[in-house]
């Protein structure tokens, strides 16, 4: 018995790294996958590689963040498997920068895919659900990058914060409806990421697995809670931000006011806020200056393990 037994579940940009190890859990947990992927080898390999282990399993190719695609997606999963439970948004690129040297396309192509492409499968999958009058689950992924920010990723960065901001908006819409929906932000290093890391880095990593030591970064490690969050088992969780990494689960909090100065119910004059507006970074414990808030993260992807 799997927690997805009976289940349909799809899972954008199933092809390689995070994506594929979501499908291949949730096929292991019992789900039939709709496997969406751009590159239609990719998608159709890892298809192959779930029914070879027993599961079902159905390849879509083309671009999530067009309407066809996405629809696609969704009328697959209906009319292959009978139904849709839950949809897992995992699709993205990277085109890091800085915003100096940030191109157009640098900054459509990000966008596009990672908002386009949560919005417009999501679409589909809810009209679905509210036509059939059922409930359903979706998983969306955000990032670090967007909650906390980096250096470089500007594009990226602010497509995932929209994310993170798009998942808690569609758990209050979908509430009366019975549709959850949670976001993650995974640590994993993927082919998107590993060639970034320092060669020194990737070595003792090599290293490490060639001992057989837990890969605490593998993409694979971020899809038991997918797995979880598309299942009926998570019905009473719904709007949150879970960090996810090796053995780790974390959820995170929204922007909640931390402190606060008034004027004694006058207007302010802008030149009584400087020293006053001083009270808040005193209160709150908040640095006043720029920081890199990457640095507040629990596990740091460099260091040493």
């Amino acid at each position: 018995m799997g927690l997805l037994d009976g289940k349909v579940v799809i899972v954008t940009g199933a092809g390689r790294g995070i994506g594929r190890g979501e499908a291949l859990e949730c096929a292991a947990q019992g789900a039939a996958v709709v496997v969406g992927e751009f590159d239609a080898d990719a998608g159709e390999s890892v298809a192959k590689e779930i029914t070879a282990a027993g599961g079902r399993a159905v390849a879509v190719s083309g671009d999530v963040a067009e309407a066809a695609t996405a629809d696609a997606l969704v009328s697959t999963a209906v009319s292959t498997f009978g139904q849709l439970d839950a949809l897992v948004n995992n699709a993205g690129i990277l085109r890091d920068r800085t915003l100096a040297k940030m191109t157009d396309d640098d900054w459509d192509a990000v966008v596009w895919v990672h908002l386009r492409g949560h919005f417009l499968p999501t679409r589909a999958a809810v009209r679905h659900w509210k036509e059939a009058k059922r409930g359903g689950h979706l998983v969306h992924t955000a990032s670090t990058s967007g909650l906390l920010g980096n250096f470089g990723q500007a594009n990226y960065g602010a497509a995932k914060a929209g994310i993170a901001a798009f998942s808690t908006i569609m758990a209050m819409e979908g509430a009366r409806n019975g549709i959850t929906s949670n976001a993650i932000a995974p640590t994993a290093l993927t082919r998107m990421t590993l060639d970034l890391m320092p060669q020194e880095f990737r070595d003792k990593r090599d290293e490490s697995i060639k001992r057989g030591e837990f890969d605490f970064f593998a993409p694979e490690n971020v899809a038991p809670l997918v797995a979880f969050l598309c299942s009926d088992a998570s019905d009473y969780i719904s709007g949150k931000v879970f960090g996810v990494q090796g053995d780790s689960i974390e959820i995170y909090q929204p922007f909640t006011s931390v402190a606060e100065v008034t004027n004694d119910g006058k207007r302010w004059d802008p030149e009584d806020i400087p020293g006053r507006i001083d009270e808040l970074f005193g209160d709150s414990g908040v640095q006043p200056g720029a920081e890199n808030m990457m640095l507040r993260m629990r596990h740091q992807i460099l260091e040493e393990r």
